[in-house]
């Protein structure tokens, strides 16, 4: 078998370079043989894919890999990331919060409310309007469903020429700078309230410590309420609260003695008695009020 020109011709190789590409034994020297380079472009098409896939699946391993890195990187230490449980470290030792925490602040107490009596136990600071009218107002006391009619009211600042038995001297002695009365009704029974004033509630509470049972506020008659208690046996109360000591005469206009079984006689004096000692009470109350507002 002969050979064309240039000797005997090698096997073309499409990755081989300078390989010579096939030509047909038949042909006669210029004609190129086409099925054998489309079966070779075929091949070499092949060839490339198969890399490409491969060097695919490669890079994406190597992406992996990096992301796995990164990861290991953004959470610590790899050897810390790999421990057991039973090596992290334990929830007291994991700080909480941080600069993100919820700032404290000292804790504010509110002053504490004011004392309404503490404004009616000195003539410093009990300065409102005071007279039997304010103390007492309107032309009657409903105590329930008892309706009790005002009648005299009396003002004096010589408190023992407004009260008898013992109690002048005792008022004098303690300092009493006024004394106010007024007198209610109802149907046959009559009862006189007596509020003496003093400067302090110490002097007030020595008062009625001293007062017993001849000490005795004088019944005040007038504005149809004949004279009362001047003569006859009448129940009498006495009591203290702030710098005020306060007294009530209860009996019969008629002249008749008050008597143990007489007990609209009893209902009537401490109906009074309350209602002078929740009278004082709410002037306090009231001053207090005004100075939490200022």
């Amino acid at each position: 078998m002969s050979y064309g020109q240039g000797g005997p011709q090698s096997q073309w190789d499409p990755w081989k370079p300078n390989s010579q590409q096939p030509w047909t034994s038949g042909s006669d020297g210029q004609s190129p043989d086409w099925a054998a380079l489309a079966e070779a472009s075929e091949t070499r098409n092949k060839r490339r894919k198969i890399l490409f896939i491969g060097g695919g699946v490669l890079a994406t391993v190597g992406i992996g890999t990096a992301v796995a890195m990164g990861v290991v990187s953004a959470n610590g230490d790899s050897e810390a990331s790999n421990q057991p449980a039973s090596q992290l470290p334990s929830t007291a030792d994991i700080p909480s919060g941080g600069a993100t925490s919820t700032p404290s602040f000292a804790p504010t107490t509110a002053p504490p409310p004011l004392d309404p009596k503490d404004f009616v136990a000195s003539a410093k600071k009990d300065t409102a309007p005071l007279g039997p009218d304010i103390l007492f107002p309107g032309t009657q006391l409903t105590v329930s469903e008892t309706v009790y009619k005002k009648s005299a009211t009396a003002d004096t600042k010589s408190c023992a020429t407004a009260a008898q038995g013992t109690l002048p001297k005792i008022l004098t002695a303690n300092g009493c700078t006024r004394l106010m009365r007024v007198t209610y009704t109802k149907d046959d029974i009559a009862v006189t309230v007596g509020v003496a004033v003093f400067d302090t509630e110490a002097q007030a509470t020595k008062a009625k410590g001293q007062a017993d049972s001849k000490s005795i506020v004088k019944a005040l008659s007038g504005k149809g309420v004949k004279d009362f208690c001047s003569g006859a046996v009448c129940r009498s109360t006495t009591n203290a609260y702030g710098r005020y000591a306060y007294f009530t005469i209860t009996g019969f206009p008629s002249g008749k003695d008050v008597t143990a079984k007489d007990t609209k006689v009893f209902s009537t004096g401490d109906d009074l008695a309350d209602f002078a000692f929740r009278q004082i009470r709410r002037r306090g109350e009231a001053q207090a009020s005004a100075a939490a507002d200022e």
